[in-house]
């Protein structure tokens, strides 16, 4: 894989940076040359060491660092700000990417518990990055490029993921009202909405579930699954991560320097 964006003068953030997404994200991140600042949950640690092992691979000379950070915790979110400002700098370029699936359950049976805990990290956790962050590049004087992770469930709605679809939703909202608020500053606030992506474990979780929710959306079998969901893509294929990587990189970037607000959907046609 070659570079195709110069970031060498940028410092980038990419939360939930353990994922298959965020891990792919930050390799482009490291093969264009910003400095990273890699984050995720404490429980999330070998995860979080196989991106930065994936980094330095990509780019040995990229500065890096690995700091643990819970997003539904604002304290931890300014913690985190505070010690990546300590080691490299305010990040001017954030992939606001921490996210869960939730349960997968039809409506009538999903379980109360579950939505404030989607909705906690998904929707709460991306707004206090998001503050945050804007909060850092305002002080500094700087502008910057922040990309937030929807999804096509926010889109249209996903069945059997109501709190997942709710809260991606949410993010499309935030992302456009945000990008108005901080167009002034010189700060773009984009989002991407990932379809059907894999392989991977969000993939295969994904596949699995709803194969067990035994509704008349899905067989029950998770290899059908993945095949009814492929037949619904116009390109008859799932997309990878190196493809949603790709998009989030070219947000970030000067490339994309008159695009805010915007929800970029990765769907392969969907």
């Amino acid at each position: 894989m070659t570079a195709t964006y110069d970031l060498s003068a940028s410092t980038a953030l990419i939360t939930g940076a353990g994922g298959d997404i965020g891990r792919a994200t930050a390799v482009r991140l490291a093969i264009s040359g910003a400095n990273l600042i890699l984050t995720d949950l404490e429980i999330a640690a070998n995860q979080l060491e196989a991106t930065r092992q994936a980094c330095s691979a990509g780019r040995p000379s990229t500065a890096l660092e690995v700091i643990a950070a819970d997003v539904t915790n604002p304290g931890s979110v300014t913690a985190l700000f505070d010690e990546a400002g300590d080691r490299l700098g305010p990040p001017d370029l954030v992939f606001n990417n921490a996210g869960i699936q939730g349960e997968l359950t039809a409506l009538p049976d999903y379980p109360v518990d579950d939505f404030p805990r989607v909705m906690a990290v998904n929707a709460s956790g991306a707004f206090y990055v998001l503050r945050e962050a804007a909060r850092r590049l305002r002080a500094a004087g700087r502008g910057g490029s922040i990309v937030n992770s929807a999804s096509m469930a926010g889109v249209e709605g996903a069945a059997n993921m109501v709190a997942y679809s709710a809260s991606k939703g949410a993010i499309m909202s935030m992302t456009r009202a945000a990008s108005k608020d901080l167009a002034p500053l010189g700060i773009r606030v984009n989002a991407i909405s990932p379809a059907f992506i894999g392989p991977g474990r969000m993939w295969d979780l994904q596949t699995a579930r709803q194969a067990a929710a035994d509704t008349q959306y899905y067989s029950t079998d998770p290899e059908l699954v993945a095949r009814e969901m492929v037949a619904m893509v116009p390109m008859r294929r799932t997309g990878t991560v190196e493809e949603v990587a790709a998009t989030v990189i070219w947000l970030l970037s000067d490339e994309a320097s008159y695009l805010t607000g915007q929800n970029i959907v990765v769907s392969g046609g969907i």
